[in-house]
């Protein structure tokens, strides 16, 4: 029986593997264009500054230190920005997955009056910039005493349109006929949206769970409108601040590059945790175009 299976079994088509070596080619290059910046970096992170502007510059330093991380902490409240930051990142990601899968499941699975004007104002503000909204939103954060607060970070971006509109998108493909069972064997709205909703959603949480936190992680101009104290300051005003030009001081490259390395660490990790929701959040929405 053996025999008979693989005497039957196709050759493999080599004429395939060939046509794909230049793919793999192209691919290889273009991963190792995206490695290398990242693998300088943090390879700059041990070395000093004389060694970084080195010429013949090398990739590799001749012997790894710490002395740039040390310096860090010891010159900069770094470990200060840096709680800052995953506290709001991981409070904000939170918060948007339930305020947008609780909209979303509204839009998605209740009939209301207004609801297509509603949704479609929703959609048409994804349209307007944040530079005009955002003296509107400072006076309103600010007549709310919200100022150089982790509430000012966080509340005014709690229900993202793109959310809501992704979370509802979504909840429209499952049956209508799985929520009156449900119904029907006596689970409340609140218990459909937890038991139901939730576990067949997933993917595309871990979509929206990767977009917020990347967002609030990287984000820039807001904080650096309404935060005053070093104490509050996140991780990107803190690395604003380790570039900017101070008069008869010359910037440290070496604590720059540590810096940088250590702010993508949690990038990477929530990438890695959750790259297979993801992936699978992408490929449900182009399937269901």
């Amino acid at each position: 029986m053996e025999t008979q299976l693989i005497r039957s079994s196709k050759p493999f088509p080599i004429r395939r593997v060939l046509s794909l070596i230049p793919l793999y080619l192209v691919a290889t290059l273009g991963a190792f264009l995206t490695i290398l910046p990242f693998l300088w970096m943090v390879l700059s992170a041990f070395k000093s500054n004389a060694e970084i502007f080195s010429y013949p510059p090398s990739i590799f330093p001749k012997t790894f230190n710490l002395d740039n991380f040390f310096k860090l902490f010891e010159m900069w409240p770094f470990g200060s920005w840096y709680i800052n930051s995953i506290l709001v990142s991981l409070i904000s990601t939170i918060t948007v997955l339930f305020f947008s899968t609780l909209a979303g499941f509204a839009f998605a699975k209740y009939d209301f009056k207004g609801r297509g004007i509603m949704f479609g104002i929703l959609i048409a503000s994804t349209m307007i910039p944040f530079q005009l909204i955002l003296i509107p939103l400072f006076i309103q954060v600010s007549r709310m005493e919200m100022i150089n607060t982790y509430a000012g970070l966080i509340v005014p971006f709690m229900a993202p349109a793109f959310g809501i509109f992704l979370m509802k998108q979504f909840m429209s493909s499952i049956p209508d006929e799985l929520l009156d069972s449900a119904r029907i064997d006596g689970c409340t709205e609140f218990g459909i949206y937890l038991n139901i909703i939730v576990p067949l959603i997933r993917p595309a949480m871990g979509t929206l769970a990767i977009i917020t936190f990347l967002g609030s992680w990287n984000s820039f101009i807001w904080p650096l409108v309404i935060l005053n104290s070093d104490s509050m300051m996140t991780l990107p005003i803190g690395l604003a601040r380790l570039t900017e030009n101070v008069p008869g001081k010359s910037r440290d490259f070496g604590v720059i590059m540590a810096a940088a390395s250590l702010v993508s660490v949690p990038i990477i990790l929530v990438f890695i945790a959750m790259q297979r929701q993801f992936i699978s959040g992408i490929l449900s929405g182009a399937v269901k175009g």
